[in-house]
């Protein structure tokens, strides 16, 4: 699975936390420039996952990315940047898979 991964000035050790999930990094933004804060907001192509690191971004370009995931019908996983915060979003996320309770997620995921 592909992820955009937005937020954050360095990603650290989160690839090799999101390699464990079969996630792999397709294209990361920081969200920090201010261009981003109006630019239109668009997934790269084939992005299966939206990966928002809520302590390190803005409202505004948190909300056009996550606008862009729901005009897709791409799953939106919101944490802080830290290796135990992406995890236990990841494991939500996949039991919420599970059990069909996701709102984010189309039924053919």
């Amino acid at each position: 699975m592909k992820a955009l991964l937005v937020g954050a000035d360095r990603l650290g050790n989160i690839p090799r936390v999101l390699i464990e999930y079969g996630i792999s990094v397709a294209r990361h933004v920081s969200g920090r420039e201010p261009a981003a804060q109006r630019a239109e907001r668009e997934l790269p192509a084939g992005t299966e996952l939206l990966i928002l690191f809520t302590d390190f971004v803005g409202h505004n370009v948190m909300r056009g990315y996550r606008d862009a995931a729901r005009r897709q019908g791409t799953p939106v996983v919101a944490c802080r940047r830290s290796t135990c915060s992406l995890r236990g979003a990841l494991d939500a996320c996949a039991a919420c898979r599970r059990d069909g309770s996701c709102p984010d997620t189309p039924s053919s995921l």
